[in-house]
């Protein structure tokens, strides 16, 4: 994980539970994606054109 992942503000997706199932959180200002229960693991970084493409399939569904 980069200082910048590591430092950058993370949002939790509002379709993840706290029930310990699938989580995501989201960061905006990175356009990366990680898994809220292995932070260490590391994060997906995708240009902002496929970060917008993939928020826009998860809304539809």
């Amino acid at each position: 994980m980069t200082p910048d992942q590591n430092t950058q503000r993370w949002r939790r997706s509002s379709y993840s539970s706290g029930q310990g199932g699938q989580c995501v959180e989201l960061s905006h200002a990175l356009s990366a994606i990680r898994d809220s229960k292995d932070r260490a693991a590391g994060a997906l970084d995708l240009s902002p054109t496929a970060f917008r493409a993939f928020l826009r399939q998860v809304r539809e569904g």
